[in-house]
Parts: structure tokens; C-alpha cells; sequence
């Protein structure tokens, strides 16, 4: 057994003499990405193996796209092709580009039918519903309002961050800078170009402390994905706990499952996969942050809500209005969140600055 950030010094190791003959991926969407170095070292000694499982619970995280280079561990491009490239071609169409860099690709009609019925014989899907009885688990939005004062300031914050690219082509990377600072300042603060916190409300801190007062002594779950969001929600509450890294995390995970921590903080990123964070008698989940990943958003709900959990969870999003937060949310409730989303998003936003 390995973790997957040295799957590339594995490889290395063994080069030609690779050993094993079966091979199980956990996680396999997390090989997405054709360009990594551990998809390229297993790609290597891919015709090594004699059999390769893959597990994944987010098998195409943001869009079909991520299919080829998982499914090509799999079965060495057999049914979806040899490069990412004719994959590309055959079912995809390109979108926003800038020069001879395509930003964005779009499915050919019936190219999710052809991808899928290419796949079939390979592919076994289910459902955790269907073989586990997991308690109910119960989205809900809080809607938070800022104040008219911090309304202002974020319009203004907004315009000015925006108004240049009023008349520009917004591609992936601009989209990308600018829903970034936008979903900052939903969230409160904003790092100006000092990388000093510019503080803009505190209406989310406000929210999480009624939720954690609603929850009458249980621990309470928290995701934030900005550093300043870490640093407010600690300074408002001292029994917040962040996960530490080694021997000191598996005893924060520990003492979360005995409820001796009563206010736990992960960034999506870092809590997402292979965490058992169940055992707790936590039954409310915060998304302080607003998030586009469709991935990062299910593994880590997944990190309460799984095998062994007995209570019903509820997951709460903290948006405030008139803000990105609102586009990131319904994002994810169309399961369309990732690149595409993103920038159709801020160029809305755009348009809105524009017409005021």
C-alpha cells in the first residue's frame, strides 16, 4: 500500500522490473490530470500490469474531459483512445480560445451516451443508497445579508475589480483571479496587494455562531477555503481546532471522534479523501467558503456522512447575498461546477457592473 504522492519515487524504484501484476487505484479521479507526474510514472509501466481496478466515488468531477486519462489506466486507451488529444477530438467541439490555446471544449451531442456505452463493459457503478442505509443528510442554504454599508463597499470592490474586463475576452486563468477575490469578499475580507487582510463584514461569523449555538454542545464541522476565513473564525471562537499533519492529526482525529474537539476547521483540499471523521456525534456541517469544485464538495460532505454514520446530517452553505457565493452554490446544484461554470459566472457579474 502507497499513497499516490509517491506513486511517481514507486515507479522510479522499479522501473522495468515493476512487480505487481494487480493493481488498485483508490481514488482514481484523482489521476485526472494527464499532464501530472503520477499519471505520466504510472502511465509508464501501465503495460506492466496485467490488471488495474479503479475506485472512485467522482468519476468525472468537472466534466467528461476527466474521463480519458483515469479510463486510460484502466485499459490503456482501448475505448477511449490513445491521447487525450483524439479523445478530445471525437467528442468535444472547442470553445473560448485565444490564439491556438483552447480554454474551453464542449461536448458533441450524444458524446456522454458514446462515452459511456464505450466504457460499459468495464465499468461497474453504484450507488451508496443502494447497498448502505445511510441516516438522512439534509442540504440547506443560509441566506446571510450584509449590511447596507458593507453592500456598498463590496459593490464598489466588485466594480473596480471587474470594470477593466468589461471590454475584454475573460478566458480560464482571468476567471479563475477574479471569482477568487470575489468569493473573498463574500466571505468578509479580501487580501489587497500587500497581502494585508482588508476586512469587509463579519455577517458569516455572525451565522456561524447561531449555528453553533443551535447546536447545544455538538461539534460542529466547518470548511473554509481562504486563510484569512481560518484566521477570523479563530480569532471569534478559541475552541476552534484546525487538523494537524502526522502522529499529531491521527490523535486531532482522535479526540474529533470522541467529541473532545468541539469546533473542527479543514480546508476541502486537504480533508477530502480517506478521512474518518463519522464517529463524532457531529450532525452539522458549515461551508463557510463557497467552493466550484463539484469533487471537493462531495468527498468532503463525504468525510461525516459515510459508512458507520448513524445520526443525520445536515450541511450548511453560508451565502451571502448578492455575491459570487450565489453563482458557486448553484454551480454545484447543477452539477456543473469546474472551469466552464467559473467563467460563465464572472462574465455574468461583468455584464451586471456594466449595465449599473
Amino acid at each position: 500500500m502507497i499513497n499516490r504522492e509517491n506513486v511517481e519515487w514507486l515507479v522510479s524504484e522499479y522501473g522495468s522490473k515493476w512487480p505487481f501484476d494487480t493493481v488498485v487505484i483508490d481514488e482514481l479521479s484523482s489521476f485526472k490530470n494527464s499532464n501530472s507526474k503520477r499519471f505520466r510514472a504510472l502511465r509508464r509501466v501501465r503495460p506492466l500490469m496485467k490488471r488495474v481496478i479503479g475506485l472512485t466515488g467522482t468519476p468525472a468531477p468537472n466534466s467528461l474531459l476527466d474521463l480519458w486519462a483515469p479510463m486510460y489506466l484502466i485499459d490503456q486507451g482501448e475505448r477511449l483512445g490513445k491521447t487525450i488529444t483524439g479523445f478530445r477530438d471525437r467528442y468535444f467541439t472547442p470553445g473560448a480560445r485565444s490564439g491556438h490555446v483552447v480554454y474551453e471544449w464542449k461536448q458533441k451531442k450524444e458524446a456522454e451516451q458514446r462515452i459511456y456505452e464505450a466504457i460499459s463493459d468495464i465499468a461497474v457503478s453504484m450507488k451508496a443508497e443502494d447497498w448502505l442505509e445511510l441516516p438522512e443528510r439534509i442540504d440547506r442554504t443560509v441566506p446571510v445579508r450584509l449590511s447596507a454599508e458593507a453592500r456598498e463597499l463590496y459593490k464598489k470592490l466588485e466594480r473596480d475589480l471587474l470594470i477593466e474586463y468589461a471590454d475584454a475576452d475573460v478566458v480560464a486563468q482571468t476567471a479563475a483571479v477574479l471569482s477568487n477575490k470575489l468569493l473573498q469578499m463574500a466571505s468578509g475580507a479580501v487580501y489587497d496587494e500587500e497581502r494585508g487582510v482588508k476586512l469587509i463584514h463579519d455577517v458569516k461569523l455572525d451565522a456561524l455562531e447561531d449555528i453553533i449555538e443551535a447546536a447545544q454542545g455538538k461539534p460542529v464541522m466547518v470548511f473554509y477555503n481562504f486563510k484569512h476565513s481560518l484566521e477570523r473564525i479563530q480569532q471569534r471562537f478559541p475552541q476552534a481546532r484546525v487538523l494537524r499533519k502526522g502522529k499529531d492529526g491521527t490523535e486531532d482525529i482522535r479526540a474529533w471522534n470522541n467529541d473532545e474537539i468541539p469546533l473542527l476547521c479543514l480546508h476541502p483540499k486537504s480533508a477530502g479523501h480517506g478521512l474518518n471523521l463519522q464517529e463524532s456525534s457531529c450532525q452539522t456541517v458549515v461551508w463557510f467558503d463557497q467552493i466550484w469544485s463539484l469533487e471537493e464538495d462531495q468527498q468532503a460532505n463525504a468525510r461525516v456522512h459515510r459508512q458507520g454514520q448513524t445520526r443525520r446530517i445536515v450541511v450548511m452553505r453560508l451565502v451571502a447575498e448578492g455575491t459570487m457565493d450565489e453563482e458557486a452554490v448553484a454551480a454545484l446544484e447543477r452539477k456543473a461546477s469546474g472551469q466552464e461554470a467559473l467563467m460563465q459566472a464572472v462574465k455574468a457579474r461583468i455584464e451586471r457592473v456594466k449595465a449599473e
